[in-house]
């Protein structure tokens, strides 16, 4: 699942792939935002970890957990 992350007074964003549940995640997302001094602590699929500041996001979008394919295999 694909976790993009937009940033105050930012036009970059940041896009973590995560091998974690879409509610799991969108649970961490919210807890982080409610305290505006939390950071929001988030693993990608390969073991690295990301430390954001709560405050400086902007938005979330969080993908599908549902997996894609590749050319005719899923026609």
């Amino acid at each position: 699942m694909d976790i993009k992350i937009g940033f105050a007074d930012s036009p970059r964003e940041l896009v973590i792939t995560t091998e974690d549940n879409q509610e799991d995640v969108a649970n961490q997302v919210a807890a982080a935002l409610e305290n505006d001094q939390a950071t929001l602590q988030l693993t990608d699929a390969k073991g690295v970890r990301y430390i954001v500041r709560a405050r400086q996001i902007a938005w979330v979008e969080l993908g599908t957990t549902t997996q894609r394919f590749v050319g005719f295999a899923g026609a």
